[in-house]
């Protein structure tokens, strides 16, 4: 940082003296050259440029951790709302055997993309091998699955024409793959509500032909779902003429309490309606908490880098006091001086934060390659599909926290400046003279 010469103060004295508007060319120009180090001042420059790493890296945490956290839910909301159903309607007046009338209606609601009848029941699956897992088989009906985009759209191998036909299942990815199934191979499945005999309930064991095997994205979803025609689950789960429920699909997820009242009156009958909210209330609960407290976590790094700032215009305060002397004698005010180390301050902040913006959006633009190189580096798993659910790191910035994040910068980097500037802006010139 380049001490300020008589020679350019008296040169200076003038555009000093006359500079009454605050932020003057005069205090830019005193600023910036505060700025620059000499090597007397290398120390200084060293804290200077700690702050401003600091507050770099700190901004560019929170907008990638941030952006990561929101891709996270926001890929969740998308694929556990992509295969289930926003509102979940059961009777609770008798059996659901009108379902296909009940479908009819429901879908003939404003807001109501689609509603679908189900049978759901847990079985043990078997491939060709011994190998074997448990899974949730859904009656569905083939137009109904056709409708689901989220399965639809995403078949690996295979096609829904055996489905359709009702003589095939559709199953996911990673369940093909632990029980070593390819499309065309069978898959037997294990119900413990089978036939009752006089010897008690048998199981119910089947054998389906795999026709179709779809990759959905979420790990918990392709490593545990069977969808089976519905007329055949009816038979299979001892249901005939009978659904367990039916999911509706609506145009705005988060305004489904709106289409309660009209669903209710479509039905006609006594119903018990559920929604996602209900049903994930805890999962995304945590999410937001976790959110939350990794926010103000990280706000902590860029705190420590602002109390940097000050530590390093302390000690800029201490060294320039013979300059402050001459700058005072020749007709700065003392808030033209405070300005002047304000400025000082406020640079490295300004600067930190926008170096950390541009490198918090780089990271977050790449951040599944950057995931995929590091896990090459390391010879281990980041982000494991098995533990996240996610087979990619999603990154989604939020605009208004992107902006929120700067300015929490700003503002924690301009606070920061006020203390040291203020200092000096009350020093004695001659106590500074004195002791020079």
């Amino acid at each position: 940082m380049t001490a300020v010469t008589e020679d350019q103060v008296q040169a200076a004295g003038q555009s000093a003296k006359s500079a009454s508007r605050p932020f003057s060319a005069f205090e830019r120009m005193v600023a910036w050259r505060y700025l620059r180090s000499r090597r007397k001042e290398a120390f200084i420059s060293v804290i200077a440029g700690f702050s401003f790493i600091g507050i770099m890296l700190g901004v560019a945490t929170l907008i990638i951790v941030m952006a990561v956290m929101n891709g996270f839910r926001t890929e969740l909301i998308s694929r556990i709302l992509g295969i289930n159903g926003h509102m979940i309607v059961q009777p609770i007046d008798g059996p659901l055997n009108n379902y296909a009338e009940l479908a009819t209606r429901f879908s003939g609601v404003k807001g109501v993309t689609m509603a679908i009848p189900l049978i759901e029941g847990q079985v043990l699956a078997q491939g060709v091998s011994d190998s074997s897992t448990g899974a949730l088989v859904r009656g569905i009906r083939a137009d109904d699955l056709g409708k689901m985009k989220s399965v639809s759209d995403h078949i690996q191998s295979g096609d829904l024409v055996g489905f359709a036909a009702g003589t095939g299942v559709a199953i996911g990815s990673r369940m093909a793959d632990q029980l070593g199934i390819q499309v065309g191979g069978t898959i037997t499945l294990t119900s413990p509500n089978g036939d009752v005999t006089p010897m008690g309930m048998n199981p119910r064991v089947k054998a389906y032909t795999v026709s179709a095997i779809f990759e959905i994205g979420m790990s918990e979803y392709d490593s545990s779902i069977i969808f089976m025609p519905l007329e055949e689950s009816q038979l299979f789960f001892n249901a005939e003429g009978l659904a367990q429920q039916i999911e509706i699909f609506v145009e705005h997820p988060d305004m489904v309490d709106e289409l309660r009242k009209p669903v209710e009156d479509a039905a006609g009958r006594q119903i018990f309606i559920t929604d996602w909210r209900d049903r994930n209330k805890t999962f995304f609960s945590a999410l937001e908490v976790e959110r939350n407290v990794m926010f103000m976590i990280l706000t902590l790094i860029v705190l420590v880098a602002a109390l940097n700032i000050i530590s390093g215009l302390i000690m800029l305060v201490k060294d320039k006091g013979s300059d402050i002397a001459i700058l005072r004698t020749m007709g700065a005010t003392s808030g033209s001086v405070m300005r002047i180390f304000f400025m000082t301050g406020a640079a490295i902040g300004a600067a930190g934060t926008v170096a950390g913006v541009l490198l918090g959006v780089v990271v977050c633009l790449n951040i599944e390659s950057i995931r995929q190189f590091f896990s090459w580096i390391s010879g281990t798993t980041l982000f494991s599909p098995e533990l996240y659910f996610l087979s990619q790191l999603p990154a989604d910035m939020n605009a208004d926290e992107t902006i929120l994040v700067i300015v929490m910068a700003l503002s924690l980097s301009f606070l920061a400046t006020i203390f040291p500037a203020w200092r000096a802006s009350r020093l004695d010139p001659v106590q500074a003279l004195r002791y020079e």
